[in-house]
């Protein structure tokens, strides 16, 4: 299919739009020096990229910020150093403060004149209605981890957008998810049959960061450096 022919996108938030690496290492990074962890930042949300899987996989139905401290009080664990509440707490209580990416929200409003825009997100309520503020843009639907009591890449995520998206009229293959992470997006948006977009965020930087290595191979539709770039190709396509 071409770009310009899809009816509605759907959204990973936290990595795609909103720069979740950022705001972790805000407040992992003064954490880790205040304790003596000699880790750079990017070892630093390796290390906790594991964490925070295995704590969505271990703990489906726990709110994102109660996610959040559990996997730094894990880290604290693997690492020998202390984490006490106030620190965990911090954690928790962040996600209302991490920046969106420079380019999210004027590529938003440029797609919303052209599809439905839907969110998919590893995410509660209220802390997606904070980052909603900074991407200024109206969704046609809003789906987070609290709805589905599930965190991606569990298959029942996918599944509830995709009743979404026939609820909201979106034509069978006219959906297309976008994303930056393969592991909680792409491989199990490829599983229930989505057509995928990689928003490559960490385009030129090796290594997989604050997210974990896909499982095994998975090949994206397209591959774009940024959500400008994906606004861009779309605007072209139709052009």
């Amino acid at each position: 299919m071409r770009l310009s022919e899809f009816q509605a996108m759907s959204f990973d938030c936290y990595g795609t739009l909103i720069d979740w690496e950022a705001g972790l290492i805000g407040v992992l990074g003064p954490w880790a020096r205040a304790a003596g962890v000699d880790l750079d930042d990017e070892a630093l949300l390796v290390a906790y990229s594991r964490h925070e899987a295995e704590a969505e996989a271990s703990y489906p139905g726990e709110p994102y910020p109660e996610i959040l401290a559990r996997s730094m009080r894990a880290l604290g664990t693997e690492l020998g150093a202390p984490v006490g509440p106030d620190d965990a707490q911090r954690l928790a209580d962040s996600v209302p403060d991490w920046p969106a990416f420079a380019d999210s929200a004027a590529a938003l409003a440029a797609l919303a004149r052209e599809v439905k825009l839907i969110i998919l997100s590893n995410v509660d309520r209220a802390s997606f209605a904070a980052s909603n503020r900074r991407l200024g843009v109206q969704f046609s639907a809003v789906i987070t981890a609290q709805d589905v009591g599930s965190y991606k890449p569990s298959p029942r995520n996918f599944d509830v957008l995709l009743a979404e998206a026939a609820r909201l009229g979106i034509g069978d293959g006219k959906l297309l998810h976008v994303a930056q992470s393969l592991f909680h997006d792409h491989v199990p948006a490829r599983q229930a049959g989505l057509p995928t977009a990689w928003i490559n965020r960490r385009t030129g930087r090796p290594g997989w960061g604050a997210t974990p290595a896909p499982p095994g191979p998975v090949l994206p539709d397209w591959e774009f450096p940024s959500m400008a770039a994906l606004a861009e190709a779309v605007a072209a396509d139709g052009a």
